[in-house]
């Protein structure tokens, strides 16, 4: 049995490297293609040179996000970004427009294409028609439930692959294709930059009567009537397996390193303990707990079960769980010191309990108790942000490693 991929969100360099280093097999990332992307989180393509070979160093594949639904005026600049970027080794483009399509291919005959969920790929007979196109990997329409997709894995050729959502952000709109960003701000969901206007607060107020606004609930809180809860799969590892994926996708290009690095580390782990013993295989209560230590909404598992139901949606808030605090990530660490070198994130005084993780490790939980700025003079606090630090560590860690600490109320 061929084991999934792990495929991780890579919104900027620095969220490309974290990762690969927390176990993702392949990552997917945007390219600065047009001004208007330029707020989307994506790479420059001195950034993309860069993380492509960080990442094919470590045998990590790079896949680009190419699935925008193009208008006459992004054809010209398109054709001259897929130049601009011709010498770098990208794996796979990701493509929703048939145009698109056929520009990457006519500019990268090499690449692997594949369909993105915005193209709404729901049945076989879909499937099929876009395998005789050349597309090498279908990235399922997150309406699919589980039997649905062991029928589109029976009706298709061998070598097609299957890319599922597995973790992240509902969308509202049918498999990402929605209006509301555009008509409401002027920003495009189809291009690249949604401000997830569903997730707002709304009232009602009626034409005649403006100024007056009327709760849409029984309480005072307005409402949330497309606030889908985060999707989350982790404990289905197996069926996911058996109903024929190639690939796990995590969402969140715009979430931050301790969001990505929580999040992958944890599918890596339950991935690799399902191959290693698909029949003795249970889910960890350790690695979602070590997933929800990163801010997350409540969790469903979307269609994959049943439709969704009022039980998927949150009716009270679209504010974040967040129970911990990103403090610090590890830049070196001297084991004969055993000193690190720490990045701050957010305010560290002496005293405070920390915990720490990385890569494959398990965390371990100590007190700040020595702490020196760059010079090596003794400091009780560290309030200002990005300042380096260096940290005396009760156990060895690495470059990579982060420092996080429960948020008391």
């Amino acid at each position: 049995m061929k084991k999934m991929e792990l495929l991780a969100p890579a919104g900027d360099l620095e969220k490309l490297k974290i990762a690969v280093d927390y176990g993702a097999d392949a990552v997917y990332f945007g390219g600065e293609m047009f001004s208007l992307r330029a707020g989307a989180g994506n790479l420059s393509t001195d950034e993309i040179k860069e993380g492509v070979e960080y990442a094919h160093r470590r045998g990590v594949k790079c896949h680009m996000a190419f699935n925008i639904f193009a208008h006459n005026e992004d054809i010209g600049p398109m054709t001259g970004y897929l130049r601009r970027i011709s010498d770098i080794p990208i794996d796979a483009f990701i493509v929703s427009d048939p145009g698109v399509m056929a520009i990457v291919r006519d500019a990268r005959p090499d690449a692997e294409l594949h369909l993105s969920t915005q193209a709404n790929m729901t049945n076989y007979a879909t499937a099929n028609f876009w395998y005789s196109q050349g597309v090498k990997r279908l990235v399922l329409a997150r309406e699919l439930t589980f039997d649905e997709i062991k029928e589109i894995r029976g009706n298709i050729p061998e070598d097609m692959e299957l890319e599922a959502f597995a973790h992240g952000a509902m969308c509202i709109s049918y498999s990402g294709r929605c209006l509301l960003s555009n008509f409401m701000i002027d920003r495009d969901a189809n291009r690249g930059q949604c401000a997830h206007p569903c997730r707002w607060k709304y009232r009602l107020v009626e034409e005649q009567r403006p100024g007056e606004y009327y709760p849409i609930e029984e309480d005072d809180r307005g409402t949330y009537i497309m606030n889908s809860k985060d999707l989350c799969m982790l404990e289905y590892i197996p069926e996911l397996a058996q109903a024929g994926i190639s690939s796990l996708k995590i969402e969140g290009r715009m979430k931050s390193i301790f969001y990505v690095a929580s999040v992958v580390g944890a599918y890596r782990k339950a991935i690799d303990a399902y191959y290693a013993d698909p029949e003795g295989y249970s889910c960890d209560p350790a690695w979602m707990s070590e997933m929800e230590k990163a801010s997350h909404r409540e969790f469903t598992t979307g269609f994959y079960f049943h439709k969704p139901t009022d039980k998927d949606q949150n009716y009270q808030t679209s504010d974040y769980t967040r129970d911990y605090s990103f403090v610090g990530l590890v830049r070196s660490y001297d084991p004969d010191t055993k000193m690190a070198v720490v990045e701050q994130r957010n305010k560290m005084v002496l005293g405070d309990e920390i915990e720490v993780f990385g890569p494959g490790a398990d965390f371990f939980t100590q007190k700040l108790e020595i702490m020196e700025n760059e010079d090596g003079e003794p400091v009780e606090s560290a309030p200002h942000p990005q300042q380096i630090l260096k940290i005396r560590m009760e156990q060895p860690v690495a470059a990579s490693f982060m420092l996080r600490k429960k948020k008391y109320i």
